[in-house]
């Protein structure tokens, strides 16, 4: 009974958090004029696909520009973080504990800050409305995420692969190439994931940086929809299924390599 009791009140919160999203995508199948049915339908009793004809003529840009900005941006971090990760856990540089605190703090910089840095910055050399200076805008924000997870998992690699590989003459790019990037896997699918979350879902630096220009990202087309077609809701919430979906597959297809990436380093022997 008890248990039964659990599973009882957590399938209800779940049903309660996951609501908006039903919702979503009911509206998404409504039609306009079933809008301002008193009470709402819970269900789409006549329903059309025209809001996902309007996503498919007006916003399948806005899609190819998220993702190339967030596979830009899975790239840039990984080469960044990986490496750093490396040398913080197995190199362990002079000042290591210090450049950790400071990625820490850099975490806590509220976004709207950086993109008025960056706005100034890019102005003056010619690169907003860019994709690739939201490329590197978005990577500010995962760097130091993916820094702090390649450590902590990388800290947990024996020592014996790396003195294994010395012994055969490997230097510390070999090493960490050939031996330690591959046992990393975890790690890179959590940062990867979550680098390509960030930039997927970015809209302060869009707005700031991008604003304009003809690489805007899907969040831009979602808020530059909803000012120009207030009134058709199914259009917005379709474009808001639309974008959900990459999300929720690399999440369904990447979460068990999320969770071990996330706590390793978390348990030490």
């Amino acid at each position: 009974m008890k248990r039964s009791l659990k599973t009882a009140v957590g399938v209800g919160l779940t049903a309660i958090m996951l609501f908006p999203v039903y919702w979503m995508i009911n509206v998404s199948f409504t039609k306009d004029t079933d809008m301002r049915a008193d009470p709402p339908h819970l269900f789409p009793l006549h329903g059309t696909f025209d809001g996902y004809r309007a996503v498919l003529d007006q916003q399948l840009p806005f899609l190819g520009n998220s993702l190339l900005i967030g596979l830009g941006t899975v790239a840039l971090t990984v080469i960044v973080s990986a490496p750093a990760g490396y040398s913080l856990a197995k190199l362990r540089p002079r000042g290591a504990g210090t450049l950790s605190f400071v990625l820490l703090v850099a975490q806590m910089i509220p976004g709207v800050i950086m993109a008025m840095g960056f706005y100034a910055i890019y102005l003056k050399l010619g690169v907003l409305n860019s994709s690739a200076g939201l490329v590197l805008a978005d990577s500010t924000i995962a760097v130091p995420f993916g820094v702090l997870i390649f450590t902590a998992f990388m800290s947990g690699i024996p020592a014996e692969l790396v003195a294994a590989a010395k012994i055969d003459g490997a230097g510390a790019f070999r090493t960490f190439w050939s031996v330690i990037l591959p046992v990393s896997r975890n790690a890179v699918v959590t940062v990867s994931l979550f680098a390509f979350l960030w930039a997927w879902s970015d809209f302060v630096f869009a707005t700031t940086l991008d604003g304009g220009g003809a690489q805007q990202p899907i969040t831009l087309g979602i808020y530059r929809y909803i000012g120009n077609n207030n009134q058709e809701w199914n259009a917005i919430m379709a474009t808001a299924v639309v974008a959900s979906i990459p999300a929720t597959l690399l999440l369904i297809v990447a979460q068990r390599y999320v969770a071990a990436g996330v706590t390793a380093g978390a348990v030490k022997d």
